[in-house]
């Protein structure tokens, strides 16, 4: 067969915070060659699939050479001459010559780089684009981008507490005008910014990172931009919000201290009255990890109180892991999950996550991770998942525009049949 996997190797590469990461490289017997790019994440949670670092001199510790060590011997062996169009037997292959519940033996980079890799050569072999593959000839919707516009938390240096503030054309008819009403509007914020005298840079995602006096301030900045831009809040665009709550509470638990801020400390309920206080001010349309991960009964207040009016979304709580997710479906902890392709490790895994909340009626969000290449697997796999609704950063930074290109590519092939939708 044409699609048997010749070879498979791997090397070290660096992302787009300067740390290694795994690339890899697989061939069929019909000369089809593909790679992927594994991305790595800053805000993480306790329960992802293990990024194998080599804790050596080497980048300061960073090095992923193990990993590459591991694709070049143990996994190679297991998978040349296996059929590339069988992914999940690929996956499962790679997850049993494992054998640990984290994926620690081979690292959950090797794991994923050999599994994008290996999709993106079944369907190149077969003359199909990769979103087709994946999902089907009915993959056709285009996801709304939920654009980083600015940054506080372990994203930023400055007095923000909550990690991510987004911009969402949810109002936009296509994926190519959501994409212009969130990239003027990018930079209508930036010449605010720069007329007083706050900083323009940018942080790991391409958000800028303002010495803001407040978290209210930075959301007051953006409705100042959108309105500047000639748009309307809450129906052209809205906002979505990361807390990242892990970031601020020191037992990852109850205990939160909005040190950025200078707000100081706080229980669960007052995260979630404070919630309440921008939600009737503020156009927000999705709250992703109000809480953190281990504040399982904050988490399923906070989805009972304003579960109606908007998307609650987990992250470091359910870790695109079925086990955690379906703990959360049956909690009502929130009604959304975020889905990170290097958080549990192989696109199996991560479809069968997009399954289960699919199955509850519960929405998903694909996601990008601070720490990118310019491998543009996750614009695919957010069309294939038909989940309506991606962030893979802002409107700057190469790594990320490579994402919201791909989709403009897709878009246009796919010919005036896309559709592009928040619900």
């Amino acid at each position: 067969m044409n699609t048997l996997i010749e070879s498979i190797y791997a090397l070290e590469i660096l992302d787009s915070r300067g740390n290694p990461t795994v690339r890899v490289y697989v061939e069929l017997f019909d000369g089809t060659r593909e790679f992927s790019s594994v991305p790595s994440g800053a805000s993480t949670g306790q329960n992802e699939a293990l990024e194998l670092r080599d804790n050596d001199k080497r980048y300061g510790g960073k090095g992923v050479q193990k990993a590459v060590d591991n694709v070049n011997t143990l996994i190679a062996d297991a998978l040349e001459g296996m059929d590339a169009t069988r992914q999940k037997d690929i996956d499962y292959t790679m997850i049993e010559l494992d054998g640990t519940e984290n994926k620690s033996k081979l690292g959950a980079n090797a794991i994923l780089g050999v599994s994008m890799a290996v999709a993106k050569a079944a369907a190149k072999s077969l003359d199909i684009p990769l979103y087709q593959y994946l999902g089907g000839t009915n993959a056709v919707r285009i996801p709304v981008p939920c654009m980083n516009i600015l940054n506080g938390g372990e994203h930023a240096d400055n007095s923000v507490d909550f990690q991510e503030f987004m911009l969402v054309p949810h109002g936009a008819p296509s994926f190519k005008e959501g994409l212009r009403y969130v990239a003027e509007t990018f930079h209508i914020l930036k010449g605010i910014l720069k007329d007083r005298g706050l900083a323009t840079s940018v942080g790991d995602e391409g958000g800028f990172a303002p010495d803001c006096e407040s978290n209210e301030a930075a959301i007051e900045l953006i409705i100042e931009a959108i309105n500047k831009a000639g748009y309307s809040p809450g129906k052209d665009l809205s906002i979505a919000v990361d807390n990242a709550a892990n970031s601020f509470c020191t037992n990852l638990k109850d205990n939160y201290d909005l040190v950025w801020s200078g707000r100081g400390k706080m229980t669960s309920d007052d995260l979630i009255n404070l919630a309440g206080v921008w939600l009737e001010k503020y156009p927000i349309i999705l709250w992703e990890d109000p809480l953190a991960e281990k504040d399982w009964d904050g988490f399923a207040k906070f989805t009972e109180k304003y579960g109606n009016k908007i998307e609650v979304v987990g992250d470091d709580i359910f870790v695109t892991n079925t086990k955690y997710i379906q703990e959360g479906i049956n909690k009502k902890t929130a009604n959304s999950c975020l889905i990170k392709l290097n958080q549990i490790g192989s696109v199996t895994e991560t479809i069968e996550a997009v399954r289960m909340c699919r199955d509850a009626g519960w929405r998903y969000f694909l996601s990008h991770r601070s720490g990118e290449t310019e491998d543009t697997f996750l614009a695919d796999f957010a069309v294939a998942m038909d989940g309506g609704h991606l962030k893979t950063g802002s409107a700057c930074r190469g790594e990320r525009i490579a994402k919201y290109n791909r989709l403009l590519e897709i878009e246009h092939e796919l010919a005036g049949r896309s559709e592009y939708r928040w619900k």
